[in-house]
């Protein structure tokens, strides 16, 4: 395929196929029931357009906030059991209200494409898949029907009420991306209570740091996991885990390597066993859901809590209108559990589409192994990350020659921004005519600001738009909005799926400071972003210093922690920077200890020890010796203007120089820079 001219669109989606999307229906009902904007009877003619229709339909839900997120909840049949108040009783970011009074529960939604009519007749879709999975060893996948899964999650929220778990006890999971941990989640929002999630490549000191916070009565554990090839035991992390936590009252043993339960540990199958439908506790739309982290670069990570209301109408919108899911779909993304995209895995049940969960590496046994999954399940929504689509570039792989992806109608990427080279790859190498749904958004609102709409044209290298119900702009230093330039990614009204704050944090001083303090009462995220004069969006990358592997944010001071205990290292920087070509450099800068030297064994102790305590995604690309590092005048180490020198800005423009102690210091990255590009 050749590429048009960056005026032209890479794809388009045809008239009738326009027309067929989730979000047009909508549109022309909300325009009957709740004064949208009036969709035009004949088909879209044009992409001029598509795009005018789609901004009028944005500007509606962002500026009637009321009447849009009535809408969303009518539209999608959310079941209040207690009908609300209000729709937003009090805007002001941080502290939005929404839908004071309402009750209901996420789980019950997430599981009623599966459920038994009135009088106890099975439902139509109880023996279809609900969840298939595939891991590394398995070649078809194996299938979880809505019946099946209903009924899991029934006994699993029976065992738990059991135990003496109701609304507000907390849910830790050590678990990879696994049937399991999707029946967890639910049982677990079913009986009120709240859930949170760790990957088990998180080393013991990652997991604790998380989990100590929010001090969980049940942690379900698996004993190991097999990733690229290899099984990797977890049975002494787990056993740290229960030494540490001395909340947890309750283990939950998940065999995925076949390893006896330890002592006082149930078994996953005698939870599971019993035939019992699952009740769903009501409770007020605010009531936390789960808590997710997105680490800063000082201090533990930021313990992030969602609403099961505000997940539930965020992720119906997102997923239903958006990404077009419904009951056809097979809805596959790679992800683990540390990721919110796990957590958007799941909005696919809320649609009635089948989900696929993957448990092991998307490089296994070589790199093609993610787009094999999505032949051997039947996918028709595939996301990825953009570092996946350039490794398969890099590896000169023919995906759409070599392999039956005749299914996937829409392939999603995210987790940084996904350079025009990956545009270009997928409609060469992959498929012609199909969706690219770039996507950008965070851990923070779990879902997205900008991405995907199924009637909109794909340019290259740009995202769609900004999302219905988000309020996105790019904003200059001084706070005002600009177009085709780049600035700041803000948010200017409230979302639902925003958090209604942070674990611990009295008066709620270390949210206000993570997203309001540059712009008060407005949401700053910490992106660079173009809105460009068509109203699509480019991702520049992060504004801030928070590293973001792989769609994994991390906090630098995690690395800083298992680096500066060994012996040889005074000090250390690191830092994340996207490269022009879809790549992430993540260098680790170190001063030395007095008679030590930068060897090949002190290089391998560093990686070794963030790996084992940390995880395989700290681990640095190279390992840099310097005389010294830059500080403030307080003594902070300075990670935003060395990212900003490594990204090409002039010494001048990164940093105030008065406000450092040794510009020396400072040069030597901006010359670290020339050499690069020489």
């Amino acid at each position: 395929m050749s590429t048009p001219p960056q005026d032209q669109p890479l794809w388009r989606p045809t008239p009738a196929r326009a027309a067929a999307a989730g979000l047009v229906a909508f549109q022309a009902w909300a325009a009957e029931h709740h004064g949208a904007p009036a969709a035009p009877l004949a088909p879209v003619d044009g992409d001029q357009q598509a795009a005018e229709r789609y901004a009028a339909l944005h500007a509606w839900s962002t500026e009637d906030l009321d009447r849009f997120w009535t809408a969303v909840t009518q539209w999608f049949d959310v079941r209040f059991t207690r009908t609300p108040e209000a729709v937003l009783a009090d805007p002001a970011m941080p502290g939005a209200r929404w839908f004071p009074g309402a009750r209901l529960n996420y789980a019950e939604h997430a599981l009623r494409h599966g459920e038994p009519g009135p009088d106890g007749t099975p439902s139509a879709n109880a023996d279809q898949p609900a969840i298939l999975h595939l891991d590394e060893t398995t070649e078809q996948p194996t299938t979880l029907t809505w019946a099946e899964l209903r009924r899991q999650v029934g006994s699993l929220a029976a065992a738990l009420r059991a135990q003496g778990i109701g609304p507000g006890d907390r849910v830790g999971a050590y678990l990879p991306n696994i049937p399991q941990a999707a029946v967890a989640l639910l049982a677990t929002a079913a009986v009120g209570a709240v859930w949170t999630s760790c990957a088990p490549d998180f080393g013991a000191r990652s997991v604790l740091d998380r989990l100590q916070q929010i001090e969980p009565a049940v942690l379900f554990a698996i004993d190991g996991y097999h990733y690229g090839g290899k099984d990797h035991d977890r049975t002494e992390v787990v056993a740290e885990l229960r030494r540490e936590l001395p909340t947890v009252r309750t283990v939950v043993h998940v065999p995925l390597l076949g390893a006896p339960a330890p002592e006082g540990a149930l078994h996953w199958d005698d939870l599971v066993a019993d035939d019992v439908a699952p009740v769903f506790e009501p409770v007020p739309f605010d009531h936390p859901l789960w808590v997710l982290y997105s680490s800063g670069t000082t201090g533990l990570p930021k313990a992030i809590v969602q609403s099961q209301g505000g997940i539930l109408l965020e992720h119906l919108k997102q997923a239903g209108l958006h990404l077009d899911l419904g009951p056809e779909d097979r809805f596959l993304w790679y992800t683990s559990t540390g990721w919110m995209m796990w957590n958007f895995l799941l909005a696919g049940l809320l649609t009635g589409s089948t989900i696929v969960t993957y448990d092991g590496s998307p490089g296994h046994p070589d790199t093609g192994a993610l787009w094999s999954v999505a032949a051997r399940t039947g996918a028709t929504v595939l996301g990825t990350s953009a570092a996946y689509v350039i490794a398969s570039r890099k590896a000169e792989l023919h995906p759409g020659r070599d392999l039956d992806l005749s299914a996937v109608r829409c392939i999603g990427t995210t987790g940084s921004p996904l350079p025009p080279d990956g545009f270009r790859w997928i409609y060469d190498e992959v498929k012609e005519d199909v969706w690219l749904a770039s996507v950008s958004g965070g851990t923070d609102v779990c879902s997205c600001f900008v991405g995907g709409v199924p009637t909109l044209p794909v340019y290259l290298g740009e995202i769609q738009a900004p999302c219905l119900g988000a309020a996105v702009e790019s904003w200059d230093v001084q706070g005002r909005p600009h177009t085709d330039t780049v600035g700041e990614l803000v948010v200017t009204k409230p979302i639902p799926s925003m958090p209604t704050g942070f674990w611990n944090d009295p008066g709620g001083t270390r949210y206000r400071d993570s997203y309001f303090d540059m712009y008060p009462g407005t949401w700053r995220h910490g992106d660079w972003i173009t809105v460009t004069s068509r109203g699509t969006v480019v991702i520049h990358g992060r504004s801030d210093s928070t590293l973001n592997r792989q769609g994994v944010r991390m906090g630098s001071s995690d690395i800083y922690e298992v680096v500066e205990r060994l012996p040889e290292i005074a000090e250390s920087l690191v830092i994340g920077l996207e490269e022009p070509d879809g790549g992430y450099w993540m260098p680790l800068f170190v001063v030395l200890a007095p008679g030590a030297a930068l060897d090949d064994g002190l290089i391998g102790r560093i990686r070794t020890s963030l790996r084992t305590e940390l995880s395989p995604r700290h681990v640095p690309d190279e390992v840099i010796a310097v005389r010294g590092l830059p500080h403030t005048l307080t003594g902070k180490r300075i990670e935003v203007p060395v990212k900003r020198l490594l990204s090409g800005t002039p010494l001048e423009q990164a940093v105030n120089p008065g406000s450092v102690d040794n510009l020396d210091h400072l040069r030597f990255f901006e010359q670290l820079r020339r050499d690069r590009q020489a």
